[in-house]
């Protein structure tokens, strides 16, 4: 079945667009139930009551796993930012606002933040096994409530559409400590841009009411399990600085 170009491609998938739906086909290399797993997560968050695109379908395309789902029209607050540096925070803040919505949540029929994390930590290679006991046990001693975080909350994973913002890429999501969700994003950001990072917990905090010393209990925790991710934009030396502080 020939699907076209691809409009986008990330580290675990390539999404095409075709007869206005869009179909997101999985890479070889990964499990034989990752769509099933991603699709039942969206599914929950659009069950929430959030705007997320709807799953029409989970199935197979020569040979590869597929979840086809509605399309969105419109752009990424992500490119909206890039075009638009002079209402940065603006954007931030509508970004912040929609997260908080996430986070107040209460999660229960999806996977628990700290089985992801324990996997995430376990698996990473850049660590020794001395490293990954010290921080399972901080992880176990991390007291929290189980809200709904996304896991990869980002500008590029908001679409702006009219006066509507869908929440896009829920394979990351689970039932665990908005802090930690909040340190993720902030991760992410400063990867790319350390001013963007510090807007945006600067933000989160003013709008929450969070410190950033809570948020940043989570830092080395978040940084282990991105190693295990081995994304190829992200450099394992800075996350294992991280992770070095405790």
């Amino acid at each position: 079945m020939n699907l076209g170009t691809p409009v986008a491609t990330g580290n675990t998938a390539k999404v095409y667009l075709y007869k206005n739906k869009i179909y997101k086909v999985f890479n070889d290399s990964l499990p034989g139930e990752e769509s099933i797993k991603e699709a039942k997560k969206q599914k929950y968050a659009h069950s929430c009551g959030l705007s997320v695109p709807e799953v029409v379908d989970v199935t197979t395309i020569d040979g590869k796993q597929v979840i086809i789902m509605e399309h969105i029209k419109g752009r990424t607050l992500g490119v909206l930012l890039t075009d638009n540096m002079e209402k940065a925070e603006y954007y931030m803040g509508m970004s912040v606002d929609i997260q908080m919505g996430i986070h107040q949540i209460k999660a229960h029929s999806i996977e628990p933040m700290s089985e992801k994390l324990r996997r995430q930590i376990e698996s990473a290679p850049e660590l020794d096994q001395g490293a990954k006991s010290i921080l399972i046990k901080k992880l176990d001693s991390m007291a929290f409530e189980e809200n709904l975080c996304h896991g990869d909350f980002h500008l590029y994973n908001l679409i702006l559409s009219e006066n509507n913002v869908t929440i896009i890429d829920w394979v990351d999501s689970s039932a665990g400590d908005m802090r930690a969700d909040v340190y993720r994003t902030s991760l992410l950001y400063s990867q790319v841009s350390k001013e963007l990072a510090d807007m945006y917990m600067q933000l989160y905090c003013e709008k929450s009411g969070l410190s950033k010393e809570e948020i940043y209990q989570w830092a080395p925790i978040i940084a282990a399990a991105r190693l295990s991710e081995r994304v190829s934009t992200e450099d394992p030396k800075r996350l294992l600085e991280i992770v070095h502080q405790i």
